[in-house]
């Protein structure tokens, strides 16, 4: 049997506006571009893919699953956009098919920076789902997979979640495959038991998640088109060496990334029977927290350095590891202090302002790689270059260093 574990990362950043040195206005972002994107992503991805997940589980008796982390700051633009979207959101994680996953509020880089901020955002985004879905999540993903034997512990010793999904690492596994259940090294005084360890591991099988993320709707690639048959009969390839296909992918893959008129739904809309009659019925769909109920771990996957799902280096530099990304990190962590200290004497906003500048992307959009990776940064930048990127968001944090009371705004970008 082979189980496949479908995984979406929904996700928008607060962009900012074009922020000078010597502006004075501290509403930092680009709501005109955030209101323009957010609807053009709901029409082309989100209500529809919406829908058809809600279809595809009804159809198939709630046989077909899914499950999703829905970023709290995603989530505030739905519910100013596209209230609509959650509305379906809400009915799919009720029919028991969906399973919502946790992780930092705002999409952040907070663990490598600061434990404490780390844990009020995981914190926060547990109160929004129950809030508004009703659930609280028992599986958690750090920030675009990124993860090492540090966070498993830490997230261990917290004990509100029972696995980390994150990256199956070639260079990790070795001759072993990602389609197994592990754990992490145990900590210090902890069990040696597999099955007593507090954390279990789910690892993405990059291979075929690239395949419907990235290549699908690539001409030049020689499994073009790809069917659901064709896939399925991929996925129940794994029958012999694993039993869960972990297929994570941001859920813009389809009909933003991969437009509808690539055929991306209709593969999605056919891909559960293909994967049933691959295997005479055998193969399923389940979450991950019914992939953990399935199935014991089988080992170690030991990560001592960071690790990530993004590029072809699978590390942590799309996000840092070129001056100005560095930089800009270590100016913004040192902020976390006095903006607390600023909040709690009577800023209402200066904290959620802070708060949105730690989400990722506004690192990414700094990065300097070319190569292959180049473009697929370009992609998803509003910017003209990296450098513009730095300058702006470096703008915006010296106005925040004023309000927190951290000296004067710096007068050397422009």
């Amino acid at each position: 049997m082979a189980s496949v574990c479908f995984y979406f990362e929904l996700h928008q950043p607060w962009r900012l506006r074009r922020y000078s040195v010597f502006s004075t206005d501290p509403f930092y972002y680009d709501n005109e571009a955030n209101e323009r994107i957010l609807r053009k992503v709901a029409d082309k991805c989100y209500r529809p893919a919406t829908e058809k997940m809600l279809d595809l589980v009804k159809r198939h008796d709630r046989r077909f699953r899914c499950s999703y982390s829905i970023t709290g700051t995603a989530l505030e633009q739905l519910l100013l956009w596209a209230p609509d979207v959650v509305d379906t959101l809400k009915r799919l994680v009720d029919t028991g098919a969906c399973e919502l996953v946790g992780e930092t509020s705002h999409h952040s880089l907070s663990f490598l920076f600061s434990r404490a901020e780390f844990d009020e955002q995981v914190d926060l985004h547990q109160r929004r789902m129950r809030e508004v879905f009703g659930v609280t999540p028992r599986v958690f993903r750090n920030t675009e997979l990124i993860y090492s034997n540090e966070l498993a512990h830490h997230i261990a010793a917290r004990g509100q979640h029972k696995a980390i999904l994150c990256e199956g690492v070639d260079r990790l596994l070795g001759f072993r495959s990602p389609n197994y259940v592990y754990v992490p090294p145990a900590a210090p005084g902890a069990s040696g038991d597999l099955a007593e360890r507090p954390l279990k591991l789910l690892l993405k099988n990059y291979r075929l998640s690239d395949d419907v993320a990235f290549r699908f709707s690539n001409r030049g690639w020689k499994e073009w088109p790809l069917s659901a048959e064709k896939f399925a009969g991929w996925v129940n390839q794994i029958n012999g060496d694993g039993f869960c296909c972990n297929l994570f992918m941001d859920y813009e893959t389809f009909g933003e990334h991969q437009w509808a008129d690539t055929g991306i739904f209709e593969f999605l809309d056919a891909l559960p029977g293909a994967v049933y009659d691959a295997n005479h019925g055998h193969n399923d769909f389940l979450t991950p927290s019914q992939l953990l109920d399935c199935y014991e771990p089988v080992g170690e996957y030991d990560v001592k350095d960071w690790i990530s799902w993004a590029d072809s280096e699978r590390d942590l530099s799309a996000w840092l590891g070129n001056p100005i990304q560095d930089g800009a990190a270590k100016d913004l962590y040192d902020l976390e202090g006095p903006v607390k200290e600023r909040h709690k004497a009577g800023d209402p906003y200066i904290l959620e302002d802070w708060r949105k500048l730690t989400t990722s992307d506004h690192l990414y959009y700094m990065c300097t790689k070319y190569w292959s990776d180049g473009d697929v940064h370009k992609y998803f930048s509003p910017y003209d270059s990296p450098y513009d990127a730095y300058i702006n968001f470096m703008n915006v944090l010296d106005h925040l260093k004023t309000r927190a009371g951290v000296g004067s705004p710096l007068k050397t970008r422009s």
